[in-house]
C-alpha cells in the first residue's frame, strides 16, 4: 500500500511543481530576500561582537577565575546559627512576597483580561485601552518596577510585593487573554441558546474551560517569580536578595554559596509541588470532559 502511494506521489511530480511552483521555484525575489535575511543576522552579529568587546581570551582566562570563586564557596556554610536563622528568616519572606504578589496580580489579571479578549470584551474600545494598558505594564522590567515602589512605599517588603504584582498584571493579562480567546465556543452558544446572558456564557461556558490554563500559568509565575524576588531584593525590595548582595561585596562566598542553595531548595520544592497540583487539575478536567 505505502509503495503504491509513492509511486502515485512520484507520478504526479509534475503536477505538484505546477501547483506549488513558488515552493519549488522561489525565483529570483524569494532568493533575494533570503540573502538579505542571512546578510543582515551576519552584520549584527558582527557588530554586536564588535560593540560589546568580544573577547574569547577573556572568557578562557575568567573560568580560571571562576573555579577560583568556586574554590572558595566550598564548602557553603554560614558563619554562625544566627546567620543561618537569618537568612531563612529572608527566605520565607522571599517566597511570601512572590506567593502574594502572583496571587493578588493574577487576580487583577483576570477581569483586565476579560476586557482584553474579543470573544469576551464589551466593545472594541474598551479592547483597545485594555490591550494597550497590559502592553505598558508588561514592558516595564520587574526590577524598574520595584526602584519605583521603592520610592513610592519606602523599603521592605511591601515594595517587593507591590513589584511582583504590578508585572504580573502585564503577563498574566496578556496569557489569560490568549487562552480565553481560544476556548471552545460550543458551551458559550448552548448557553445563550437557553436564553443566557453574555456574562452567564463568559461564567458557564468560557471560564470552566480556561481555569485550568489559567491555574497552571499562576503556579508557573509563582516559581519564577520566587526566582526573581531574590533580585529586587538587592534594591532593598525585601527578602534574601539583599544578603546575598551584601556577602558578594564582603567576597564572604561561603555565605553566598550557602544562600544560592537555599533559593535552589525552595525553587525545587516549590516546582514539585506546582508539578503535583498542575497533574491533578490536568487529571480533574480530564475526568470533566
Amino acid at each position: 500500500m505505502s509503495d503504491g502511494i509513492r509511486n502515485a506521489a512520484l507520478a504526479d511530480i509534475a503536477g505538484l511543481r505546477a501547483r506549488h511552483a513558488s515552493v519549488f521555484s522561489p525565483g529570483v525575489g524569494g532568493r533575494a530576500v533570503g540573502v538579505l535575511v542571512i546578510g543582515v543576522v551576519v552584520g549584527l552579529l558582527v557588530v554586536a561582537v564588535v560593540r560589546l568587546d568580544f573577547s574569547l581570551a577573556r572568557m578562557l582566562s575568567g573560568i580560571g577565575e571562576l573555579g577560583r570563586i568556586v574554590g572558595h564557596m566550598i564548602p557553603p556554610v554560614p558563619h554562625s546559627l544566627p546567620q543561618a536563622m537569618l537568612y531563612l528568616h529572608a527566605l520565607a519572606e522571599t517566597v511570601a512576597i512572590a506567593f502574594l504578589g502572583t496571587l493578588f496580580g493574577a487576580l487583577l489579571a483576570i477581569p483586565l483580561a476579560l476586557m482584553a479578549a474579543r470573544n469576551t470584551t464589551i466593545n472594541w474600545v474598551v479592547q483597545f485601552f485594555a490591550r494597550r494598558s497590559s502592553d505598558t505594564i508588561r514592558s516595564i522590567d520587574q526590577l524598574i518596577w520595584a526602584l519605583i515602589w521603592v520610592n513610592v512605599v519606602g523599603l521592605g517588603p511591601f515594595a517587593g510585593l507591590l513589584a511582583v504584582m504590578t508585572s504580573d498584571i502585564g503577563n498574566l493579562s496578556k496569557l489569560f487573554s490568549e487562552a480565553i480567546e481560544t476556548a471552545d465556543r460550543k458551551p458559550v452558544e448552548g448557553v445563550t441558546s437557553t436564553g443566557g446572558t453574555k456574562t452567564l456564557a463568559i461564567r458557564f461556558g468560557i471560564m470552566p474551560q480556561v481555569l485550568p490554563v489559567i491555574a497552571s500559568q499562576v503556579l508557573y509565575f509563582f516559581e519564577s517569580n520566587t526566582r526573581s524576588s531574590t533580585i529586587i531584593g538587592i534594591v532593598g525590595a525585601g527578602g534574601i536578595g539583599l544578603h546575598l548582595a551584601e556577602q558578594i561585596r564582603t567576597l564572604e562566598f561561603q555565605s553566598v554559596a550557602f544562600i544560592i542553595l537555599l533559593i535552589l531548595g525552595a525553587v525545587i520544592v516549590i516546582d514539585f509541588v506546582s508539578g503535583l497540583l498542575r497533574q491533578a487539575m490536568t487529571g480533574k478536567a480530564q475526568l470533566t470532559h
